[in-house]
């Protein structure tokens, strides 16, 4: 086994990237506190070909050091756009047909694992605070809760570890 030399990715270049068919998720970033994480958050989206990211609240924005240190590049490809309300835009989406969940422990959430893609309708994921987590009003104004299953003392990973394992079962569930 030979590991690939970068020539060898046949990686897309941002035109190409910004041309391409998306997946139909939209990431919503509520109040995320780290510049790291929404620097993580935008190169998962980069390489699942994620159609857009809402940065709301408290959210930094590009440009921005830490976002670019941990991005690398993937916010010049990954549509994005600041909301300053997370709710506001929840309402606005659902509005315009698309389904919303919360990446929440929440009662009656759905394990990740059991949840199946409403079949052909766009779908937004929202990550929530370090800290607080998904707004309350926004968890409640979503469609469902997913809950990624854990088993450790934790019960907690890092929003932008979260969001590239819901990234990467989304796809592979709206792929089949």
């Amino acid at each position: 086994m030979r590991k690939l030399k970068n020539s060898e990715l046949n990686r897309k270049s941002i035109t190409e990237f910004k041309d391409s068919k998306k997946t139909p998720i939209i990431v919503i970033l509520d109040n995320i506190r780290s510049s790291n994480n929404v620097g993580s958050v935008f190169r998962s989206s980069d390489a699942f070909l994620i159609e857009k990211i809402y940065l709301c609240g408290i959210t930094a924005t590009p440009p921005n050091k830490d976002i670019q240190r941990t991005a690398l590049g993937a916010t010049d490809s990954v549509t994005w756009e600041y909301v300053q309300d997370t709710l506001s835009l929840v309402k606005k989406l659902k509005e315009d047909g698309v389904y919303v969940a919360s990446i929440e422990q929440a009662e009656d959430s759905i394990l990740l694992n059991n949840f199946t893609p409403p079949n052909g309708q766009k779908m937004a994921i929202i990550m929530g605070n370090e800290v607080k987590g998904v707004q309350q009003d926004v968890v409640s104004a979503s469609d469902t809760c997913l809950e990624i299953p854990q088993y450790g003392t934790k019960h907690s990973l890092n929003i932008s570890v979260t969001c590239g394992v819901v990234l990467w079962d989304l796809l592979g569930k709206i792929q089949k």
